[in-house]
């Protein structure tokens, strides 16, 4: 709120949870914006006296007010500078091993999702696609939509230059989705089943690793196997 100084912001959940002295709540506050690489003294100031990265941190701060053990993320580095976003991630990532917490990220940035995540669920027109460990969704990706997503991350490395799968047509209304699986008026491999049926989401276990998927490709793999 640009109303409202630091303190007045990050004291309010203190208040509901609480913690109503003043002493009290200054200490906390002045501890927790120490955490987020913010100084103490800041807790008077206003947000407009502040940069972009800076009132990302205090966000953050507000979130850590109440010592959660979960907290979601719904993209909170897309208004960012490519540094300051590694500044921000860098940060979520030292509070993540020094408080023990967990991470709701949000984020149609992929690179930002291998960067930090450990386990990535893909999800299209509010359904699970596809879930397993990040190293398992780069390394063997399943579904064709996760696919599609991963052919558009940027690459450097001009040697390392792969097929950008382009998907056809417009992303359906969600309150009227297409009828079976959800993305078959998009996908290349869509077959008739596709048409008719949704598919559930279906545990694979490949080298050993949890992959679930939806998709009916998989189902007549496993069938034919």
């Amino acid at each position: 709120n640009p109303a409202f100084t630091i303190f007045q912001s990050l004291s309010d959940p203190l208040r509901q949870f609480g913690v109503r002295d003043k002493e009290e709540q200054r200490k906390l506050i002045g501890e927790i914006m120490e955490a987020v690489n913010m100084r103490a003294e800041y807790m008077d100031r206003y947000p407009h006296e502040f940069s972009g990265g800076q009132r990302q941190r205090i966000g953050i701060a507000r979130a850590l007010m109440v010592d959660p053990e979960m907290i979601i993320c719904d993209e909170p580095v897309s208004a960012l500078d490519v540094s300051i976003q590694a500044q921000v991630l860098n940060l979520l990532m030292k509070l993540k091993e020094d408080r023990n917490l967990t991470y709701v990220f949000i984020t149609h940035n992929l690179s930002v999702v291998e960067y930090i995540s450990d386990r990535i669920a893909v999800m299209y027109l509010g359904r699970i696609v596809e879930l397993s460990s990040t190293e398992e969704i780069f390394s063997n990706t399943m579904h064709p939509y996760t696919e599609a997503l991963l052919s558009a991350i940027p690459i450097v490395d001009p040697g390392n230059k792969h097929s950008r799968i382009v998907l056809e047509g417009d992303v359906p209304n969600p309150v009227n989705p297409p009828s079976g699986c959800h993305f078959h008026p998009r996908c290349k491999k869509c077959m008739e089943i596709c048409k008719q049926k949704q598919p559930e989401l279906k545990k694979h276990i490949i080298n050993g690793v949890e992959h679930f998927c939806a998709c009916h490709l998989f189902d007549e793999q496993a069938e034919n196997a």
